[in-house]
């Protein structure tokens, strides 16, 4: 079994929720005649890193929350270091990218250059209804949607704790709540909850949320009542949701079925992993799993950059382009967002994290002088 957050199989998976998002937006400058439906389903990518989400928080901090040595103040600090730095980053690259085109005459979107929008980006609540245009870099909606989250996890943790020995109770209710949320909000809205950003976007995280949270509780039962994993059912299980979504995906299946089946993906590869598989544990995927967020937050600056400057250098009249320029274009995203997580991400992060630890080492030590 794999400790604290390590479940090396769950890792690896938030590079592939990472890279169908990426082909979501990056299909359509591809010189090809229609999208696959499975691409054309890539938003879904991150509703599964919200569920993903909501199940490594419960297995980090539910039993510290449930029993009474949960540290809010700390786990938020925590938090922050994780996401904000990043956001921060990309959020000045594109500002800077969208002055200097500015000052040489390049048309550049309006909205991008929202100063309404800053403050609510700055504070990373423009997926709560605070800003009124998808402004900066638009993917960081989504990490406004955890920060709702995260600030809200005592609620879900305390649920959950309370759940803890009915956990087939928490999965059903988790799964009626995605699909009643589903049908009425988009009902009262007229969209999709799966295609809400800016406006909406912090119910969206919800669903998924608690679904991951609910999928925790039934491994850890499992684990509670010396349940051996066996890992040929954990294989079959991962290869059975894993398929069932691609197919559900191409085939245009309803939102819900496929979120719901993230679950059972999700739940088996935690299987997996604490059965002794070795699947989804080398150490390339993980690292591409590691870099995921790098993966996530330059996507979009990349795109304004590359396709723009390939649509000036090529002579294209539609920002298509052809496949090879495409490739490298794709295939550009994995350096980059390693060289963003070794220069930006991660030592901002540890030195984030240190500045804590500085705090709580000086706290002691005027205690100890008291």
């Amino acid at each position: 079994m794999q400790d604290g957050a390590n479940i090396k199989p769950l890792t690896s998976l938030r590079f592939f929720a990472a890279l169908w998002v990426v082909l979501f937006h990056y299909w359509h400058n591809l010189a090809v005649p229609g999208t696959p439906a499975f691409v054309e389903k890539g938003y879904l990518g991150v509703e599964l890193f919200f569920t993903l989400s909501g199940f490594i928080l419960c297995h980090v901090y539910l039993t510290g929350l449930g029993e009474g040595r949960f540290k809010y103040g700390s786990f938020l600090w925590a938090r922050l270091a994780r996401v904000y730095p990043l956001h921060i980053a990309t959020l000045s690259g594109v500002g800077l990218m969208a002055l200097a085109a500015l000052s040489i005459g390049l048309p550049v979107d309006g909205n991008i250059l929202s100063w309404r929008s800053l403050p609510a980006n700055l504070l990373m609540i423009h997926a709560w209804g605070f800003a009124p245009q998808a402004a900066w870099n638009h993917p960081s909606w989504s990490i406004s949607a955890e920060w709702f989250a995260y600030l809200m996890f005592p609620a879900f943790g305390w649920l959950a704790w309370r759940l803890r020995h009915r956990p087939y109770v928490a999965a059903a209710a988790a799964v009626a709540f995605l699909a009643a949320i589903y049908v009425v909000f988009e009902r009262l809205a007229g969209f999709p909850l799966t295609r809400a950003t800016i406006a909406w976007g912090a119910l969206r995280i919800v669903p998924c949320f608690a679904l991951g949270c609910a999928t925790y509780l039934v491994w850890r039962r499992g684990g509670e009542l010396g349940v051996a994993d066996r890992r040929d059912q954990a294989a079959i299980g991962a290869a059975f949701f894993g398929a069932g979504i691609l197919l559900a995906a191409q085939f245009g299946a309803p939102d819900a079925l496929i979120v719901a089946g993230f679950a059972g993906l999700i739940l088996s590869l935690a299987k997996l992993a604490r059965s002794g598989s070795s699947f989804g544990s080398s150490p390339a995927f993980v690292y591409l799993g590691e870099i995921s967020y790098s993966v996530y937050m330059i996507c979009i600056p990349w795109q304004l950059v590359f396709v723009n400057v390939a649509t000036k250098v090529m002579h294209l009249s539609d920002k298509k382009l052809p496949w090879y320029a495409w490739l490298v274009f794709i295939g550009a995203v994995v350096p980059l967002s390693a060289a963003s997580y070794h220069l930006i991400e991660k030592p901002a992060r540890e030195r984030m994290k240190l500045i804590a630890q500085r705090r709580v080492a000086h706290g002691l030590a005027t205690a100890q002088v008291g």
